[in-house]
């Protein structure tokens, strides 16, 4: 060991008062307390999913929901109850397809507060509920403009998400999406409201509330994965049951009728609301508010193509101001 100029051993640089590496010791917990909080933003990151692609889950829940009433055409002649029950039952299959494969693990997803529950349950089996009822009660082109005021409800009502801001161009977009709606239902017959038709249309208004509030909740639990949304599915199903026993007549499907059902049951009401559930969750709730509006042009488009309606003036106006208000919506501000 070297000797200073007064006689005393020197220690090498690289030692500590233990004789140990001084300068390795020391870094370490510098370097890591350095490196954690970047690790913990990057795997948070990677692990929350992308708004774009939440987005965009929306967007084909939305196709999705515009097949429903061309699929719906093949299972005319059963009770709506007993269609209920069955689509959402074929909905909690597939669901529960994807927790088995998952093994006992995919089981926690169920274990969910009461509130999400509450909110589940009453979204999609309140809404079916009131829908069918207003459709028995009253003209279905009136329904259907009073049901569709859903999308224009989330776009406002996602203002008051935490870190929400509603801006113009959802308004406007929103606006313009509920106008080319209302052109093309309106060209199928009169809006003008009646009053012989009032429960349908409070029916009608209460599923546009519950869906859209539905919607917008969704966001509050947005740490409960999509496969959870078993369990509600399943509840409804039930409960689709219930009131079919009570109140119908359980009509036998023919083939065609089997294979609409598993259609209606993968599609509209399967996959559909599984992705819906991930937007509402993780993506731009504003814009899917005003996309929504792409669902009933789709459905007339569909129709038409199927020979159950007839193409029209009003069908391309209605188009183009839902096409309108969606690149409104979407575009960024300068």
């Amino acid at each position: 060991m070297a000797r200073d100029v007064r006689g005393r051993a020197q220690r090498p640089a690289s030692l500590g008062r233990a004789g140990g590496p001084r300068a390795p010791a020391e870094a370490a917990p510098r370097a890591l307390a350095k490196a954690a909080p970047r690790a913990l933003a990057e795997a948070t990151s990677a692990a929350r999913p992308s708004r774009r692609t939440a987005t965009l889950a929306g967007v084909a829940a939305i196709c999705l929901w515009g097949s429903f009433t061309l699929l719906s055409t093949s299972v005319r002649g059963l009770p709506s109850l007993q269609v209920l029950a069955s689509t959402f039952a074929i909905a909690a299959l597939l669901g529960a397809a994807r927790i088995a494969r998952r093994g006992r693990g995919g089981l926690g997803a169920l274990r969910q507060p009461l509130g999400w529950w509450l909110v589940g349950v009453g979204g999609l089996f309140g809404y079916h509920a009131l829908y069918f009822y207003a459709l028995s009660v009253a003209p279905p082109v009136q329904v259907s403009v009073i049901s569709y005021l859903w999308p224009l409800l989330i776009v406002l009502f996602s203002a008051a998400l935490p870190g929400g801001r509603l801006r113009w161009r959802h308004v406007a977009g929103a606006l313009l999406g509920l106008a080319g709606v209302w052109t093309v239902l309106a060209a199928g017959g009169a809006v003008i409201p009646s009053a012989a038709h009032l429960p349908g249309y409070a029916a009608a208004l209460g599923c546009a509330l519950l869906w859209s509030t539905y919607s917008v909740l969704q966001r509050r639990f947005a740490e409960v994965p999509a496969d959870a949304l078993v369990g509600p599915c399943a509840a409804t199903a039930a409960l689709g049951l219930a009131g079919h026993l009570a109140f119908e007549r359980t009509v036998a499907p023919t083939a065609g009728q089997v294979l609409g059902l598993l259609a209606l049951g993968l599609g509209p009401v399967g996959v559909a609301f599984f992705a819906w559930d991930h937007a509402t969750k993780h993506g731009d709730v504003s814009q899917l508010g005003v996309l929504a509006y792409g669902a009933p042009i789709l459905s007339t488009l569909l129709l038409c193509l199927a020979g159950h309606a007839e193409a029209s003036l009003a069908l391309l106006a209605a188009c183009a101001l839902v096409a309108a208000g969606g690149l409104v919506a979407t575009a960024r501000a300068a």
